[in-house]
């Protein structure tokens, strides 16, 4: 566990791609698991629980299908499961370190220091997809940050529209 751990954070780090993960349909259910786990912790803090595992199921959902759409379009779909773990164990990475930041501003409290650091994780959060798609995609920079950007702006606008109070709430 503690070898992937460090393969995802290396990833995170831009210092290797989703093919430095073992191509394992095992391990993208665990990671699937995993993140929907931490998202639940996430979103329960500032929402019930039914509304937690509605959202990380849409936001697995979302992932896989984000995933599965792009690789298929590209006639890449044989690195699936490795694209699909390494986006799923980092965003499992970044919610977690989410986790403080949410529970301050759940509580009510706004610091500037905080909202700098959760703008931080979003910006982060989109460089890695970036980098996890020009990966699994063999393209350019550019190109892959620009579609991790539209992956990234389509996903908060479904959850926005799946779960309006989400927009209330912040």
């Amino acid at each position: 566990m503690f070898e992937l751990i460090k393969m995802l954070f290396e990833i995170c780090l831009f210092k290797k791609g989703p093919a430095s993960l073992p191509h394992s349909v095992w391990l993208l259910r665990i990671l699937l698991l995993i993140d929907a786990g931490v998202t639940v912790m996430l979103v329960s803090m500032s929402s019930n629980l039914l509304r937690a595992l509605s959202q990380a199921f849409v936001s697995v959902v979302l992932i896989i299908a984000f995933a599965w759409v792009t690789l298929a379009i590209a006639g890449k779909l044989s690195r699936f499961t490795q694209t699909t773990c390494a986006l799923l164990g980092t965003d499992t990475l970044i919610s977690f370190f989410a986790i403080p930041g949410t529970a301050t501003l759940a509580l009510g409290y706004f610091n500037v220091m905080v909202f700098l650091a959760m703008t931080g994780l979003i910006v982060w959060h989109w460089a890695i997809t970036g980098h996890i798609i020009r990966h699994a995609l063999g393209k350019s920079v550019a190109f892959s940050f620009g579609l991790a950007f539209l992956y990234i702006f389509t996903s908060y606008q479904v959850m926005a529209l799946l779960f309006p109070e989400i927009v209330v709430n912040q």
